[in-house]
């Protein structure tokens, strides 16, 4: 099942995202040492934030799998969305629940009045992310090379963009 998290749910998206962050450092901007969505209450407040910004996630036996989503906050950019924090634990990948986060993401950034774009970017350390999201209509408009460095390794960051219009 797919469905926009609550604040109810802050608890499971928090040991999911704790799980992600250690996975795949080089996937993700943040660490578990300096993310605040790993605090409870930021996390509640954070899903609150409806329908500009939401999480959505995939549940089996529990949540497995999760997608952000957020409108840009500044007035000139507001015609912007931002895809962010894609994760599927391991153990359920390969089944199309990437397919079905990202889908369900853009979907509401199709109900956010006036957002034309959907924006991301995603490391060369998640190939298949970039995959996933080419297959959905992504296309790659630049690169930054030396984008996040983890534990002596460097990553170069693909900034992709899906025009809704």
């Amino acid at each position: 099942m797919i469905r926009q998290l609550g604040p109810e749910d802050a608890e499971e998206y928090v040991a999911l995202r704790r799980e992600a962050l250690l996975d795949s450092p080089l996937s993700f901007a943040r660490s578990p040492d300096d993310d605040p969505v790993l605090s409870i209450d930021v996390c509640r407040e954070r899903l609150r934030q409806a329908p500009d910004s939401v999480a959505i996630g995939a549940f089996g036996s529990g949540l497995v799998g999760v997608v952000g989503l957020h409108r840009d906050e500044r007035i000139k950019y507001a015609h912007k969305a931002h895809l962010c924090g894609m994760y599927v634990a391991p153990g359920r990948r390969r089944q199309g629940l990437g397919a079905l986060l990202v889908g369900a993401a853009i979907a509401h950034a199709r109900t956010l009045p006036g957002v034309s774009w959907v924006h991301l970017s995603v490391t060369s350390e998640a190939a298949t992310a970039r995959r996933l999201y080419e297959r959905a209509g992504f296309r790659a408009w630049g690169t930054e090379p030396d984008a996040l460095r983890h534990s002596g390794e460097s990553v170069t960051s693909h900034h992709m963009a899906l025009a809704l219009e």
